[in-house]
């Protein structure tokens, strides 16, 4: 046994994937501890109960937590249950294995915050269209995968996250450098996922595009592209609009290779990055509108008005020392 617990926050509408998880979760629990957060309607959670009580710390989010964002109440109320200082928190669709758990294990004695790759396994079209995303993410730094590895310490000493945002992922690594955490971003650390279901993947283009507003420099870039094709088309530029989809491309490929990660990641994703790049930029108009509004963003059941804080307004409401960064190559 590895002395890591995994905290695993879900909230299931069906059971249609109750036999594969059982499965994984099983196997998991032969290697680390296993704390399951759900917040499932009452007869599910029951049956989860049923299939998981025997080698896993099953457990309802926390009474006295309601984060806009429920997958945070499932983080923090898992993070209380833990009794390891290394801790992997995941989505339910992340699948490691012995070999990756290790490999966070060993990775957290040296930092506060681990930031692992995903990839998608299967692969169908809507999946290489979105590791896309993951590749120009790689290009520029790493991607926000549905998965970190934390020290508990770290966590309750800075009091837990915002839950009231909907970019989690990245308030979480924010509120870690915001209290002089050390982050770890292991480029060849990759951890499958299974890609989502058509409805969810339609449902994610606003949404992760809402999370740019957390990131401005990122979200006017992606408002300039579509005014920018649109002139340029309108004025026959066409080697134009040509060179920057050749641009995308290559990008996207030098993240694709960054860390060996063309074991994982397939060339045609690196192919689809102008056609995602474009998609981002009409989403974003959307989700612009959607925040200027007023309305935010409709996120299972609730609405989300703030993407997310930066670190320079972390540090002012929670005064902490100078982040690190470990990136591994």
């Amino acid at each position: 046994m590895i002395d890591l617990d995994y905290v695993l926050p879900l909230r299931w509408r069906g059971d249609g994937n109750l036999e594969e998880m059982t499965a994984y979760l099983r196997r998991l629990s032969a290697h680390v501890r296993v704390v399951v957060v759900d917040g499932s309607a009452p007869e599910l959670f029951e049956r989860h109960a049923r299939a998981w009580g025997d080698f896993a710390d099953h457990v309802r989010p926390d009474g006295d937590l309601d984060f806009v964002n429920g997958k945070v109440t499932g983080v923090t109320t898992g993070l209380r249950r833990a009794r390891a200082e290394h801790v992997v928190i995941a989505d339910d669709d992340v699948r490691y294995d012995e070999e990756t758990l290790a490999r966070m294990d060993a990775l957290l004695a040296g930092a506060d915050l681990v930031r692992p790759q995903n990839y998608y396994r299967p692969l169908p079209w809507h999946a290489r269209w979105d590791t896309a995303r993951t590749l120009l993410n790689r290009a520029f730094g790493a991607d926000y995968p549905g998965t970190f590895g934390v020290r508990r310490s770290i966590f309750l000493a800075m009091g837990g996250y915002d839950g009231d945002v909907l970019f989690e992922n990245l308030e979480l690594i924010r509120t870690v450098r915001a209290h002089g955490g050390r982050e770890c971003r292991p480029r060849d650390l990759f951890v499958p996922r299974v890609p989502p279901g058509l409805d969810r993947f339609r449902a994610q283009r606003v949404w992760q595009a809402y999370d740019d507003l957390a990131q401005p420099a990122r979200m006017a870039f992606f408002l300039l592209v579509l005014p920018a094709v649109t002139a340029a088309l309108l004025r026959r530029r066409h080697r134009a609009v040509l060179a920057c989809a050749v641009l995308a491309v290559v990008l996207a490929e030098i993240g694709r290779r960054r860390g060996g990660g063309s074991r994982v990641y397939p060339f045609t994703s690196a192919l689809l990055a102008p056609g995602w790049v474009l998609e981002r930029g009409v989403c974003a108009w959307v989700a612009l509108g959607a925040r200027v509004s007023g309305r935010g963003i409709p996120y299972w059941g609730r609405r989300i008005q703030v993407a997310g804080h930066s670190v320079a307004r972390l540090r002012r409401s929670r005064p902490a020392g100078r982040a690190r960064s470990l990136t591994s190559t």
